[in-house]
């Protein structure tokens, strides 16, 4: 295998196939409501209700059984577990669909929905279970208030010094079911481009920064994806 040092950009559409809903739809809406309703700090603090039962519903549907890792992250945490080089996945998914198919190094830069954070200290404690106004942390006297893990419009993603620093090192860039709409995760592939990496797009439909990357595979991710590692994988 000619690479040494992987890094991989996943979004909505590698759990598409999964039955997790992606991030927004044709009108604009996120999941039937307005980004600036259920997204922003704005929202939070002017209808935290609205925004808890949100993020509520959707870690019900993440939690509920019929909910499982596709054949996409299986062969992203196979070609981990084999591949003897450096390799890093980042995914803008906030399901913990990478970690149930067994990849070990995620990086989750849009936050994670099983996760709160206390909204004083920020300790972040994991959560399977509905989070109300009432909800308070176990970290704080007297005991705060919890908010979603997840990383909101208007807020700095998480783990940018950790990504910048592996794409810096990247000699191969993988970006898999992203819109290249949301930066700056969009802006990955001119970085690795920018340092010699071969970039690669995995994707339905061309992103809007198709253009950027220098290999293209257009299809489903549960077919695509392992189609394309397990080729480098016998390439070794």
């Amino acid at each position: 295998m000619p690479y040494n040092n992987v890094v991989v950009l996943t979004g909505a559409g590698i759990s598409a196939e999964s039955g997790i809903k992606t991030f927004r739809d044709n009108n604009g809406l996120w999941e039937n409501h307005a980004v600036e309703d259920v997204a922003t700090p704005e929202a939070f603090r002017r209808n935290p209700d609205l925004v808890y039962d949100f993020y509520n519903q959707r870690r019900r549907q993440l939690l509920s059984p019929d909910i499982k890792a596709n054949e996409a992250h299986v062969a992203l945490a196979e070609f981990e577990r084999r591949f003897t080089g450096d390799f890093l996945l980042v995914t803008q998914n906030i399901d913990d669909l990478h970690e149930r198919a067994g990849s070990q190094n995620v990086l989750h830069m849009h936050g994670e929905l099983l996760q709160s954070r206390c909204c004083h200290s920020q300790r972040i404690v994991n959560t399977l279970t509905d989070v109300t106004q009432s909800s308070r942390c176990n970290c704080c006297n007297p005991a705060q208030a919890l908010r979603p893990n997840i990383v909101w419009f208007g807020e700095m993603p998480m783990f940018m010094d950790e990504i910048e620093k592996a794409l810096s090192k990247a000699d191969l860039f993988v970006a898999i079911g992203t819109s290249g709409q949301v930066y700056p995760a969009a802006g990955f592939v001119a970085q690795a481009n920018y340092y010699g990496a071969h970039s690669v797009e995995v994707n339905l439909v061309a992103s809007d920064v198709h253009s950027q990357f220098k290999e293209h595979y257009q299809g489903n991710a549960t077919e695509a994806v392992p189609a394309f590692f397990n080729a480098l994988l016998k390439d070794s």
